[in-house]
């Protein structure tokens, strides 16, 4: 059913139990992911740094479970765009991220880039709480 998946962290506990399980389901339907972590351009290099640290475990998570991954780290200070926009660019028949990130600015319910790739995704989005 789904053959590319495009999985969004940033390396909060809601992301990171998202990573797990879309690894999981892809391995299950045989799909490739794509992992992006979108980082503020004013970050210093210590925390990109720790982003790119993260991409690279998580590829090797993805490796261990036998799924194809590739990883994407942007510098952007609109995370929702760059999900869609990479989700559309990859041919991403799913989006899995977490419920609340690590962000300052949250809503009720989800987090405010979760309820922006909600609106905004051209294609089916899975949030993990």
């Amino acid at each position: 059913m789904f053959r590319n998946i495009l999985i969004a962290t940033d390396g909060s506990e809601s992301a990171g139990r998202a990573v797990t399980s879309a690894l999981l389901l892809a391995k299950s339907e045989g799909a490739k992911v794509f992992v992006v972590l979108v980082d503020a351009p004013m970050h210093a290099e210590p925390i990109k740094k720790q982003a790119q640290d993260l991409l690279s475990r998580t590829a090797v998570e993805a490796k261990a479970a036998g799924v194809p991954c590739q990883t994407i780290q942007v510098d952007h200070d609109r995370p929702d765009q760059v999900i869609c926009a990479t989700a559309k660019e990859k041919n991403c028949d799913l989006i899995v991220m977490g419920s609340h990130g690590r962000g300052r600015i949250t809503t009720a319910l989800l987090g405010s880039v979760t309820n922006a790739v909600l609106r905004h995704a051209a294609c089916p989005v899975l949030v993990w709480r």
